[in-house]
């Protein structure tokens, strides 16, 4: 689940399932609602990963009309984000929902009003949300894990870290949802391509949590990636159809 991208550069984990919905309304019109945190709302001065994947998606799919909402605040983890899911999510219609969680459960901030959730408290909202989106959306939908970054790889830090990595991933397998690998890839960005933390984390964050620039460009890039191939698996699923089984 964590392994190294074997290809330089650097390229996302497929995703599992196509993106049926999503796929179907590139006929027409395609809106896509990020929530997260800080990594989707942006930090600083730096342009945040959503307004660059849609700038990628519209420019593979010229003849859809795409539209995207961001809908992530700073510091959010994922209970308070399900807390907005009908006015910010389900109120959109969306036919994807990229949803960003696991981090600030992780790092903790000590100074956060009120203060970060549990690990446990995390999961079993993601569980939840997860569920909401189904019953209520048609939406396809993709979780976006945890950064690559110093402040949830210290030693107090690590291997919670890789626990949410792998508690996301099993919580999107039962769900039936896709991942977007961020953990893994940027992982990839530092042993592969074997890109410095100083350039992979905003020079201005003393808390080495947050993606830089260079590092936001290439996370919005591969999911770009991930998120084409979804579509095309998509599209290739309804396009080859399925054989009858022999007769008995």
């Amino acid at each position: 689940m964590d392994s190294d991208p074997s290809q330089i550069p650097v390229e996302p984990i497929p995703f599992e399932h196509g993106l049926i919905h999503f796929a179907e309304s590139l006929r027409g019109r395609a809106k896509i609602v990020a929530i997260g945190s800080s990594s989707t709302v942006g930090h600083g001065n730096i342009k945040p990963y959503p307004e660059r994947l849609l700038s990628f998606l519209q420019a593979q799919y010229p003849n859809a009309k795409i539209t995207m909402v961001n809908q992530g605040i700073g510091g959010q983890e994922a209970p308070i984000e399900f807390q907005r899911f009908d006015t910010d999510v389900i109120a959109e219609k969306p036919d994807l929902v990229i949803w960003q969680v696991g981090t600030n459960a992780i790092w903790q901030r000590p100074d956060l009003k009120p203060p970060p959730p549990s690990f446990d408290e995390t999961t079993s909202a993601i569980h939840d949300g997860l569920i909401k989106l189904r019953n209520q959306t048609q939406a396809d939908v993709i979780l976006m894990d945890l950064q690559y970054v110093p402040a949830v790889l210290t030693p107090a830090k690590k291997d919670k870290a890789i626990a949410m990595v792998e508690a996301i991933s099993e919580l999107a397998r039962d769900a039936g949802v896709n991942v977007f690998r961020r953990f893994a890839f940027m992982k990839g960005l530092k042993e592969v391509e074997q890109v410095s933390f100083d350039r992979m984390v905003d020079p201005t964050d003393e808390h080495r949590l947050h993606d830089g620039d260079w590092t936001t460009h290439r996370v919005a890039w591969a999911m770009r990636l991930a998120i084409v191939g979804g579509v095309e698996k998509a599209r290739l699923s309804v396009a080859v159809p399925t054989r009858p089984s022999p007769a008995s």
